[in-house]
């Protein structure tokens, strides 16, 4: 008898478990996908308004397995979100050398995003990508399928100093740049909308659509708050986006391509390196740049056309 029951409850959860799949199935066929490419957009400089001209201050080295997905500056260092599939990290880094201060692996199966500072925490994006579990472990696969019905991803802050986690919170849909103003979070998703969240609850307050010559600027990924505006990398592009917080009005664009010729040949596969992460240094109002696997951060100083 109770082998019996023993082969009812298996059989119970392959059942749940091919109902699962099935349903997760047919939800991402079905569900809409940001392009794995966003269309390449050239800038003419004679058909864009406010085209920042830049001049490259200083050069720092950055670290080439660094898959930059949330970069931020705070006293005197860098702090880095990387990620990479089993890969991804915590960072604090010096500035000057590129050399990692300290560091603490994200979860295996998540994937290391935006990246911000509240309040002496830490807050990184931290959405679930490829599992890395085998199929056979039910708790990961139900976990996984649960966060897929439901449509919810996580988060995690950390004491700045000791990088010990402190608590881990939900938001719905995905993650991908992340920063604050006075009151709110502020995250990217990779669509033309900005979501502000509660900073401590992390629930949603409201939304921001972005727009360039009113048309809907998607693909908006890592971001920083300098002066009032959002600075916003556009994903696989080498132009970042000024926008307006109160209109969210594309006011100004950066275009960094000429930052290649300084580098040595970038890699294309089997990840590409882009143009993708900003961080701000307030007090020295120092602006600095860089992409992922990119073998340099740069300083650099914008000046309008």
């Amino acid at each position: 008898m109770r082998s019996k029951r023993i082969w009812i409850n298996v059989i119970g959860l392959v059942a749940l478990a091919v109902i699962a799949v099935t349903i997760v199935f047919e939800r991402s066929r079905s569900a809409p996908k940001p392009a794995q490419q966003p269309p390449a957009t050239v800038l003419k400089k004679e058909a864009v308004k406010n085209l920042y001209e830049y001049e490259v201050v200083r050069e720092y080295p950055h670290d080439t397995e660094a898959f930059t997905q949330g970069l931020i500056f705070l006293d005197g260092y860098l702090y880095e979100s990387t990620g990479r599939t089993g890969r991804s990290l915590l960072r604090k880094v010096r500035l000057e050398t590129g050399e990692v201060i300290q560091q603490r692996a994200v979860n295996r199966r998540d994937y290391g995003e935006g990246l911000t500072e509240w309040r002496g925490r830490l807050v990184q994006l931290t959405p679930r990508r490829r599992g890395s579990a085998p199929i056979w472990h039910l708790y990961t696969f139900f976990e996984d399928a649960t966060r897929h019905l439901a449509g919810y991803n996580t988060g995690s802050t950390y004491d700045i100093s000791s990088f010990e986690p402190r608590s881990s919170f939900r938001y719905q849909g995905e993650g991908w740049g992340l920063t604050h103003d006075e009151r709110r979070l502020i995250m990217s998703d990779g669509s033309s909308k900005l979501r502000f969240l509660h900073p401590e609850t992390f629930t949603e307050l409201g939304r921001l659509e972005v727009f360039d010559s009113d048309r809907p600027l998607e693909y908006l990924n890592e971001l920083e708050f300098i002066n009032g505006k959002i600075y916003a990398n556009v994903s696989l592009q080498d132009r970042i986006a000024i926008i307006q917080t109160d209109s969210g009005e594309v006011s100004g664009w950066i275009d960094l391509a000429g930052l290649k010729s300084r580098m040595p040949p970038l890699p294309e596969e089997p990840l590409r390196a882009v143009l993708n992460g900003i961080a701000y240094d307030a007090e020295e109002q120092r602006l600095f740049v860089t992409g992922k696997l990119w073998p340099k951060v740069f300083e650099i100083r914008l000046r309008p056309r």
